[in-house]
């Protein structure tokens, strides 16, 4: 079996995906390859889109989230045609890659990568027995999914069917296996053992994470947390952020901190602390329920992240830091509320999907 899994430059969560997703296929003896459409075509359009991606997300969040929002009030129609012709265009200097790799299966990280693949579909393009499979990669439905006509659609939890029919999506077509995530994350060891790996005190310990490309100011959070006379250490992750990262490690604390940049160690980690403090990235969000880790969450995206914001708070597994709730407030709370921790702990076990790549990727397989 051939499976080719299709990525774009638009955060760091939807190649880890598609890697994981690799990486499952190919020790279960098939072939499979990812590949960052944009980058194919030319790395100077993938480091735009890229680049257009990181300004408009960090520096002109607003409009993103305007932009966002108006897509979903007034339906995908409204921008649907120029993406289409786009999409297109990439699609088909995409094709020989596809016709030279001769997939059975084509897996979507990104909606428009879906349209890419439904644009060769309805143009015969495409070979029809290929089967086509989109990967929802947050815990909502973003704009532009009902517009593909794809064989199936795997999405976070089955709690967002609704979401889904009201989308005029079929629901025979949808998977909810969670969202695929690198198979370390699905093993969880104890805390002492985790905390001896990583070479650290065996205390209470609290992981601060802003993201892979470090967005966000964590240094107001760091400081309201050492104000507390609760007895734990951080762990703070600053990702690819270098300023953050030296500024993290000069930060004065009263309580032991360990401050790593962008590191591979981030499931030992979660297994070594109490509950993780990071924005509602959909990644890094499943990564953290798969571990069991109770989630504190901070500076959302407009848009994608607002709405998995209101589904982790609605579903019970997470709290969100606002100006009137600082974080230290929510972690006293957390540390100190045995039934509240009881319950975290059972939503987590309802929403976490720590096989979600496993089952996708068997499913593929069973294709």
């Amino acid at each position: 079996m051939n499976v080719l899994v299709m990525s774009l430059p638009t955060g760091g969560g939807h190649h880890s995906t598609g890697m994981a997703i690799v990486e499952r296929i190919k020790n279960s003896g098939h072939n499979a390859e990812m590949v960052d459409v944009y980058e194919y075509i030319s790395p100077a359009l993938r480091d735009s889109v890229s680049k257009g991606y990181i300004m408009s997300t960090k520096y002109a969040p607003d409009i993103y989230g305007f932009e966002y929002n108006r897509s979903e009030i007034k339906g995908a129609k409204r921008k649907v045609q120029v993406s289409r012709t786009f999409n297109f265009l990439v699609a088909m200097a995409f094709l020989s890659y596809i016709n030279d790799f001769k997939p059975d299966v084509i897996v979507c990280t990104h909606v428009m990568a879906a349209q890419m693949i439904n644009s060769l579909r309805k143009r015969d393009k495409l070979d029809p027995k290929i089967k086509v499979i989109g990967i929802i990669t947050d815990f909502t439905i973003h704009p532009f999914w009902e517009t593909v006509n794809i064989d199936y659609f795997i999405t976070a939890s089955e709690l967002l069917n609704n979401q889904i029919e009201k989308r005029g999506i079929d629901i025979s077509k949808v998977r909810p296996f969670g969202i695929p995530i690198e198979e370390k994350f699905a093993n969880k060891i104890s805390k002492s053992e985790a905390r001896k790996t990583l070479g650290i005190a065996d205390k209470k310990t609290i992981l601060i994470m802003s993201g892979s490309m470090g967005y966000g100011s964590i240094f107001k959070h760091i400081k309201q947390l050492d104000s507390l006379e609760e007895d734990f250490q951080m762990i703070i992750v600053c990702g690819r952020n270098k300023k953050m990262l030296r500024r993290a490690k000069a930060f004065e604390t009263r309580k032991k901190k360990y401050v790593y940049g962008f590191t591979k160690d981030v499931h030992i980690m979660m297994d070594a602390a109490e509950c993780i403090i990071t924005k509602p990235g959909g990644l890094t969000v499943s990564e953290s329920l798969a571990k069991g880790l109770p989630l504190i969450l901070f500076n959302p995206i407009p848009g994608q992240e607002d709405r998995n914001l209101e589904f982790l708070l609605n579903n019970g597994v997470a709290q969100s830091v606002t100006d009137t709730y600082p974080v230290d407030d929510a972690i006293y709370q957390l540390l100190n509320n045995k039934p509240r921790l009881e319950n975290l702990d059972e939503c987590i076990k309802q929403i976490g999907k720590p096989n979600a790549t496993k089952d996708l990727c068997d499913f593929i397989i069973g294709l």
